[in-house]
């Protein structure tokens, strides 16, 4: 009997240790040999700063659990016949942690030496089709600014890794564009 409450006392360390919890400004979860497993929870801050749940996702089963409220706004969907239209969603294309993890990935703009030469300073807007199974493609740039600045934000939308949850009407995943702007903006 001793042998056996040392053998689960053993065992309950060696559990303890392979799963560790995660808690940042942006998330919080179970990590089990460096891998998101379980329900995490994403934040984000509101406009008056106060920090809330932006997302529920469960990494082991690959299913979003909860989602903050969005627009009620039509979104560009992919029909069967390939056809673009715009449409109600259940929900939007998102990015598995929202928009505070996104702007990690956007935030690694390198500004181009052409650019600050000229004091080139805006907004390009690059897009892409995010399927059903969550994979990026098709990137274009559709508002750019040129002077190196186009192709420096298609590099960093590329970069972003395949973390996408693609938009679905009622319980169906559907094929979608999803948009991200990038700043570019001289620092004094």
């Amino acid at each position: 009997m001793k042998q056996l409450v040392l053998l689960l006392l053993l065992l309950a360390c060696f559990t303890a240790e392979a799963q560790k919890m995660r808690k940042n400004d942006l998330e919080s979860g179970m990590l089990e040999k460096g891998e998101k497993v379980g329900v995490w929870e994403y934040y984000s801050y509101t406009r008056d700063g106060s920090q809330v749940v932006a997302q529920k996702y469960d990494h082991t089963t690959k299913k979003l659990i909860f989602y903050r409220p969005f627009d009620d706004v039509p979104y560009p969907v992919q029909n069967a016949a390939g056809d673009w239209t715009r449409q109600r969603v259940a929900h939007p294309v998102f990015f598995i942690g929202g928009d505070a993890t996104l702007a990690q990935y956007v935030s690694k703009l390198n500004y181009p030496a052409a650019a600050q030469n000229k004091n080139v300073q805006d907004r390009v807007l690059v897009s892409f089709v995010v399927d059903t199974l969550g994979q990026a493609s098709n990137y274009q740039v559709v508002l750019g600014i040129g002077s190196g600045c186009d192709e420096e934000a298609l590099r960093v939308a590329r970069s972003i890794p395949a973390q996408w949850i693609p938009a679905r009407i009622g319980s169906r995943a559907v094929v979608s564009k999803y948009e991200i702007p990038f700043t570019f903006r001289m620092r004094p």
